[in-house]
């Protein structure tokens, strides 16, 4: 199965997410690239995240935090 591939300024157009936001699940270790582009070091993340990033919105807005959300998807 051919999957797409993005970047953080896509994942955050198609997830309504800040880039920022998309940043910071980031280094929370929520999300994770799928590869880096060895020239321009650019992350690549294909739909896995997209469907990972709508999950953790879905539980954000339970009221649950990010602790409690790297639990869960862990």
């Amino acid at each position: 199965m051919v999957s797409n591939i993005y970047l953080v300024k896509d994942l955050a157009r198609f997830t309504g997410y800040s880039i920022h936001t998309v940043k910071y699940y980031l280094k929370m270790g929520l999300i994770t690239e799928n590869g880096r582009s060895p020239e321009t070091r650019f992350r690549y993340f294909d739909d896995s995240t997209i469907l990972r990033l709508k999950k953790i919105r879905e539980l954000r807005r339970q009221g649950k935090s990010i602790k409690q959300i790297k639990g869960e998807l862990l």
